[in-house]
């Protein structure tokens, strides 16, 4: 018996009996679409995790193919096969892990608000509405309140697990418009190296207890997406900034490499998406992890809340978390002290350009709680969904979401 998850059971059946009637005619066959090389795609770059095996294997063996937006407009049809069942669960599992962590080292959950006054990135991709009268606009992050209640309320140590809204048009295989965040905040006694150890802690829990609890469910996904399984190290890899980008110095591109859009690499200027992949691919060589850490960015590529390093004023104390060479975590200290933030807002507010009297006054209320004392403190998020797309080798993020979000999809 092939078509069952037990294969040793022999079933006599006495009656059968129609709880809900399905109409006759289906948008697909939910056998067809639980089959390997079964996914039909539209982006441009959604193969870029596991190239093109898919769609060779589907030819080869001249399959049924079912198209993404089809699955996805019969969503509540396609979560029926056993890999989204199984991708959801570990979805589930990654936020589950997240909060267990963090509530067993005296963390507290917030829920922070969704409709604010001003964008809490500082930037123009937030998505704006009228709240009776007066502008408004989705929250982009929880950072400005994570802060507030770490840094400022005396709370110390706080996560949130809540819906975050970006208004990018980005049609790509890791990008939404809203996905679920993963934040942490917390005081810092002596070093900002305090957070990292942190963060690296709590994702090595997160990948332990997905390989534990659900072995399982990974192995579904595995059987349509077959990939090598997910390496990471203990303690994590830790890599400075500067040494990423002499790590891509040092490599050789290939005519592949610049096909991808690989460029040579400056200290000084932010990472680009074929050289953020490329250095992941260098550093699984290398090291021999699908997980690491860069840190000491430089400050103009970074937000206006970003705490200058201490001794190189070009410098930041900030940091990124990357999986499959694919990046899913950005955080810093934050610059605590009212002057400094105000000296930030104006000068590097928006990645290296100074901020409107306009937008700083949007978040008055978030400098205003500056001013009355505040612990040194640094976090980060992380979207949830991307982790589940890399850790699984899932070749596009909607596979990760329930009811995905993207500049073209508003329903169901």
């Amino acid at each position: 018996i092939t078509g069952c998850t037990e294969a040793g059971v022999e079933l006599e059946v006495a009656s059968v009996h129609v709880v809900s009637k399905s109409e006759i005619t289906l948008p697909f066959s939910v056998k067809a679409a639980s089959l390997p090389g079964s996914y039909q795609y539209g982006e441009t770059d959604n193969d870029t995790v596991r190239g093109g095996e898919a769609k060779a294997e589907a030819a080869a063996a001249q399959q049924v193919k079912v198209g993404l937006d089809t699955r996805l407009n019969y969503r509540w049809i396609d979560l029926r096969t056993p890999c989204n069942q199984a991708i959801m669960r570990i979805n589930t599992g990654v936020s589950t892990l997240f909060r267990e962590y963090l509530y067993a080292r005296d963390f507290v959950e917030i829920h922070s608000p969704k409709l604010n006054g001003g964008a809490s990135e500082g930037g123009a991709n937030c998505f704006t509405l009228k709240y009776f009268g007066q502008p408004a606009c989705l929250a982009q992050s929880p950072q400005l309140f994570k802060q507030m209640t770490a840094g400022c309320g005396g709370l110390e140590r706080v996560f949130e697990v809540g819906p975050v809204f970006r208004a990018e048009d980005s049609n790509t295989h890791r990008h939404l418009c809203e996905f679920t965040g993963l934040d942490m905040e917390m005081a810092i006694n002596e070093h900002y190296f305090e957070v990292l150890e942190m963060f690296s802690g709590l994702f090595i829990n997160i990948f332990e207890g997905l390989n534990e609890r659900y072995a399982k469910e990974i192995g579904l996904v595995s059987e349509l997406f077959p990939v090598e399984p997910f390496k990471f190290c203990k303690p994590s890899l830790r890599l400075t900034y500067a040494e990423g980008c002499q790590l891509l110095a040092d490599y050789t591109l290939t005519e592949s490499d610049i096909a991808r859009g690989c460029t040579s690499q400056s200290p000084e200027e932010d990472l680009s998406t074929p050289n953020e992949k490329l250095l992941g691919r260098i550093v699984k060589a290398k090291y021999g992890t699908d997980f690491f850490m860069m840190d000491e960015y430089p400050l103009k590529v970074r937000p206006f809340y970003t705490m200058p390093h201490p001794t190189n004023p070009k410098l930041s104390n900030s940091y990124d978390f990357f999986m499959r060479g694919e990046e899913i975590l950005s955080g810093a200290q934050r610059v605590h002290d009212v002057d400094k933030l105000l000296e930030r807002c104006r000068t590097d507010g928006g990645h290296g350009e100074p901020m409107s009297e306009e937008a700083i006054d949007s978040i008055k209320g978030y400098i205003d709680s500056f001013r009355h004392g505040a612990l040194p403190h640094g976090g980060g998020g992380v979207g949830l969904e991307r982790v589940v797309m890399l850790f699984l080798g899932l070749p596009n993020i909607r596979l990760a979401s329930f009811f995905p979000r993207d500049p073209k999809r508003l329903a169901p």
